[in-house]
């Protein structure tokens, strides 16, 4: 009962995914290829949470919460877990594949291999973005039926219209909240509007003042006051392409709104669309630190740089990206330097 439990959340849920992708030639028209990775399911405990209710809510069945506890061995007590903590939901190993393609303008060359690689992110439509100017709603949860406490997939919810756009019957709307701008810390200027989104409903009915939405996907918990906005399905298949170079920036948040950041996070970078960043790239994490006794004789001082990650875009907007921390040898902080791929 439990793998059923476990299969519904790779399926149906967020799966963090760490692929790593090695260089192949290639030397017929098409080849797959596939790779192991770790995968994952990570959630942030809210308030009132205990570990019978998530499983009960993940597994299907409360009685199996010693096998959630036991996916998280930092937890000492399994009667107290704390708001903003992060468990571990699943952890389990598989195998994803790429396709690889000689391609030409006119279709498979002979003399010229060009490869064409994809990391596969799973839940690709669960990250969130920042933007300077946040989305326009087109409607806010106001009520669910029974009035739960937590709501997710299958809960009925009561959906008031914001703006002038009508909600339409049959279709589907990403759920999300907005949360505090984000400053820049060093030079105190907002970034944007953080758009952290919650899940995905569909107008099953409307009635006069208010709409009769279904919830069919939820990736965190959702609730009153969440906003609707027009759903765009993502791509889970990202299309590994060449990173700009003389790229440089920063990390300006984690998704979660984690300080300690580590492999499989998504978090927010301060270069765009008008950057030239796109899905796909790559870009190193870096520290570099100075000299002093260089300094002192007023020199430049700095030392080599030193890169301890490696991250991968998955989003971008005009003036940010929503990124997936793919590797890190040590802790990442907010403000982390990031930069081009370092030959």
């Amino acid at each position: 009962m439990y793998s059923n439990g476990k299969f519904k959340v790779i399926t149906c849920l967020c799966i963090l995914a760490a692929l790593v992708v090695f260089p192949v030639h290639l030397f017929a028209q098409e080849s797959k290829d596939t790779v192991a990775h770790e995968a994952g399911l990570y959630y942030t405990v809210q308030k009132g949470d205990t570990l019978w209710d998530l499983s009960d809510r993940f597994s299907d069945s409360p009685w199996l919460w010693p096998e959630l506890w036991s996916e998280n061995r930092q937890i000492t007590n399994p009667h107290l877990i704390y708001p903003g903590e992060r468990i571990r939901i699943y952890h389990g190993k598989g195998i994803d594949t790429f396709v690889s393609k000689n391609l030409g303008p006119d279709g498979p060359i002979k003399n010229e291999t060009v490869q064409e690689t994809h990391y596969y992110y799973s839940p690709i439509n669960s990250i969130g973005f920042i933007r300077k100017q946040p989305v326009s709603p087109r409607g806010i949860i106001f009520k669910v039926k029974d009035d739960k406490d937590l709501i997710g997939s299958g809960d009925l919810v009561y959906v008031r219209q914001k703006g002038n756009d009508p909600l339409v019957e049959g279709r589907k709307y990403t759920v999300y909240r907005t949360l505090r701008p984000v400053v820049d810390d060093k030079i105190k200027t907002p970034v944007g509007t953080q758009h952290y989104l919650t899940g995905v409903v569909e107008i099953i009915k409307k009635e006069p003042g208010f709409a009769l939405g279904k919830v069919v996907q939820s990736y965190r918990s959702i609730a009153i006051n969440d906003l609707l906005m027009p759903y765009t399905k993502r791509s889970p298949k990202i299309a590994l392409t060449e990173s700009i170079k003389g790229l440089n920036g920063k990390i300006i948040s984690a998704e979660e709104q984690v300080n300690n950041i580590g492999d499989e996070t998504i978090v927010f970078i301060d270069k765009g669309s008008k950057d030239g960043v796109t899905p796909g790239q790559s870009y190193s994490i870096y520290y570099q630190e100075r000299d002093k006794n260089a300094m002192e004789k007023k020199k430049n001082g700095l030392l080599s740089p030193v890169v301890y990650g490696t991250l991968l875009v998955l989003h971008t907007e005009q003036t940010t990206s929503t990124v997936l921390v793919t590797r890190t040898e040590q802790g990442i902080q907010p403000g982390a330097t990031i930069c081009s791929p370092m030959e």
